[in-house]
């Protein structure tokens, strides 16, 4: 299990660990709506898009996963700004 995420090793590619520029104020918050999240190619780019001012902010997240109420989910890892 990782972050409240449990993950199937027969459906490994369901869900994936990707970086991402995640639109949100940081905050204790581990899991974000796909809305909020931005995939990237690699940790470079997402600390390229990121911008902290706008609140656009570089992470290493898990996704995405179905939660109970229908919402695709992605979870955080780590957040690559350091802020």
């Amino acid at each position: 299990m990782k972050g409240g995420l449990t993950l199937d090793p027969e459906a490994a590619h369901l869900v994936t660990r990707c970086f991402a520029v995640v639109a949100v104020r940081r905050g204790s918050r581990k899991r974000f709506p796909e809305t909020c999240v931005e995939t990237m190619p690699s940790a470079d780019a997402a600390l390229a898009a990121a911008d902290p001012a706008r609140h656009r902010h570089a992470a290493e997240v898990m996704g995405p996963s179905r939660s109970s109420e229908g919402v695709r989910l992605y979870y955080l890892v780590r957040w690559l700004d350091g802020d």
